[in-house]
């Protein structure tokens, strides 16, 4: 089979990863054809989180029914499709095996080649995506030089360096946290405070009604050290309180095209410490009552959302909750500012991508344009509909790799743990 047979573009897209059954195609990776998302919030609700043997139950249900009517909200039929593609990790195990049997299966009976994408890789390109389509629109690109990635989800907090040559993309791993991610710290403060599930959205509404410099939270910056006794190559990472640490600590070099080495910043984040000091500042201010009450309360709305019942939520807020909601918002949005923009100007870094579910977060979204604008660096966000995980960005992220033919074996299998870049 060689190119000249597969002139359609169109790649079809899964993912299964977490808590979301999605299916969609998209032509050349740019243009969405269709974009189905079957949510799982109702069904991990009550439990404040996801519980991994249920993601993988609904998968099941929704699998088949998500991509069939991606396939008829495109208007095409399968066989016009050139390749297939899903996500094979990072995620939860048995979430991630439902897409990729079927997958795996689809391909097989169609004729068609798997791609494995990762779904971290698949996030970037959900900024990627739009941004081909604002260039098509407005005739512009990117501006030229080194490319600084964020991606900040409920899973995932990570600085990617990464690299356009011809039609692929290569990554370095530059940031990474040490402990919760960005939008895990969200949803395990909202339980804690008694807010619905997922945590982002009802954090994000509420902090505009409080003072975010009620409670002077600090984030303490982690120092990256090399392990004395290990290989070369290998960092172990120690926790300080060292608040004014340099880049240049625990960094390594990284080739460029031109063979010029440039330190890579090895910045590392932590939100650990932050959940904790919230759980302490309800006991010392005797805030347990109230949280009680708040989440006796929502328990009767099951299917509240900032977009429908903010009001009713308020009335069940004090203020020194909607002020101490305000304050961890302002820390964590402060710390993933500072961080990323200190490291885009230590890579010199013209353009800066903020993708992940964590970056459909207002004050996150208007604190990163302001600095940006401030430091002249292009910054660029996904639609909030491709924020959150989808299957739109795994099926553009597959289009460089059908280029290069880089196709899925035949063994392909999930990988829970499965890294982007070096």
């Amino acid at each position: 089979m060689t190119l000249a047979t597969l002139p359609t573009g169109l790649i079809l897209g899964i993912e299964s990863s977490c808590d979301e059954t999605a299916a969609a195609i998209v032509e050349r990776g740019s243009a969405i054809r269709s974009n189905v998302v079957a949510s799982q919030i109702a069904t991990h609700s009550p439990y404040g989180g996801v519980v991994p043997e249920l993601a993988s139950r609904e998968h099941l249900r929704n699998i088949v029914p998500v991509v069939r009517a991606a396939v008829e909200q495109a208007g095409l039929a399968l066989s016009s499709i050139d390749a297939i593609a899903v996500t094979s990790g990072p995620g939860l195990a048995g979430a991630l095996m439902v897409g990729i049997s079927y997958a795996k299966a689809l391909a097989f009976a169609l004729g068609k080649p798997l791609i494995a994408i990762n779904h971290l890789e698949g996030h970037i390109h959900a900024v990627l995506l739009e941004q081909a389509q604002l260039a098509e629109a407005e005739d512009r690109e990117l501006p030229d030089g080194p490319v600084l990635a964020l991606v900040v989800s409920g899973g995932h907090t990570h600085l990617y360096l990464a690299r356009h040559t011809g039609e692929s993309w290569s990554y370095r791993n530059v940031g990474r946290t040490l402990d919760d991610a960005a939008g895990e710290a969200y949803d395990k403060v909202a339980k804690l405070l008694g807010l619905g599930y997922p945590g982002g959205p009802w954090i994000d509404a509420l902090a505009a009604h409080g003072n975010p410099h009620a409670v002077p939270f600090a984030i303490s910056n982690i120092k990256a050290k090399a392990h004395r006794g290990g290989r070369k190559g290998i960092t172990s990472y120690m926790a300080t309180q060292e608040q004014d640490e340099h880049l240049s600590e625990g960094s390594t070099a990284f080739a460029s095209g031109d063979d010029l080495q440039h330190e890579i910043p090895d910045t590392l984040f932590s939100f650990s410490g932050i959940k904790t000091a919230v759980l302490r500042y309800t006991q010392v201010h005797e805030m347990q009552a109230s949280i009680e009450h708040r989440r006796a309360v929502l328990a009767t709305m099951p299917d509240a959302k900032p977009s429908t019942a903010l009001a009713e939520v308020l009335a069940v807020c004090d203020q020194p909750t909607l002020d101490l909601i305000a304050s961890f918002q302002r820390a964590v949005v402060d710390d993933l500012r500072r961080k990323t923009f200190r490291t885009a100007e230590a890579l010199g870094a013209t353009t800066l991508l903020v993708s992940g579910g964590v970056a459909a977060n207002r004050e996150l979204r208007v604190r990163f344009t302001a600095e940006a604008a401030d430091r002249d660096l292009y910054i660029a966000f996904p639609s909030l509909a491709l924020s959150t995980d989808n299957a739109a960005m795994i099926a553009a992220a597959a289009w460089p790799k059908f280029l290069s033919r880089d196709f899925a074996p035949e063994t392909l299998s999930a990988d829970p743990g499965l890294a982007l870049g070096r």
